[in-house]
């Protein structure tokens, strides 16, 4: 048996097709590209598979000439994947079109805030130099102080010690 370009080439533009769809803002064209990558996985797992042959139960052929049941069981659990992770996008399709009447996700102002930063490693930052609104919960600006400014006002972290013990 001589092996068929048609097979991959069709496997190729369904993955292409896929990922070009998910990387769309719609959760609409996000949920019909996971679909095109899960059907595009099912034809890889089936060609992975083999030429066909017989079914593979003892006693009924030789075992030469039975089929491999490992991809099939493979294509029914990436049938079973998919089938739960698109009723999820599924789910946040119906979920934001019932908060914001559309489903296409918006740009969030952090996002740019944070990609508008300088190329900074994060081990080279120090917290003391950045803005108020840039520091991480938990910095000394960010903790309550009592009325005095007392730091042995701070609410301990540990339940069993009392406020004033560190």
């Amino acid at each position: 048996m001589t092996p068929t370009v048609v097979l991959p080439v069709i496997i190729g533009g369904l993955y292409a097709a896929g990922v070009y769809l998910l990387l769309d803002r719609s959760l609409t064209r996000v949920l019909l590209g996971f679909l095109l990558l899960g059907n595009a996985t099912n034809l890889l797992l089936l060609s992975a598979g083999g030429a066909a042959g017989l079914a593979p139960i003892l006693g009924v052929s030789d075992p030469e000439e039975m089929n491999d049941p490992l991809p099939q069981a493979l294509i029914l659990t990436a049938i079973v994947i998919t089938f739960g992770v698109a009723a999820f996008v599924l789910a946040m399709i119906h979920r934001s079109w019932r908060l914001v009447k559309q489903e296409v996700v918006g740009t969030d102002e952090e996002d740019r805030r944070v990609a508008a930063r300088k190329g900074t490693d994060a081990d080279e930052l120090d917290p003391d130099d950045l803005a108020p609104g840039d520091r991480p919960a938990g910095h000394a600006d960010s903790l309550p102080r009592g009325a005095d400014d007392d730091p042995g006002e701070l609410p301990a972290d540990d339940v069993d010690l009392p406020a004033g013990v560190r």
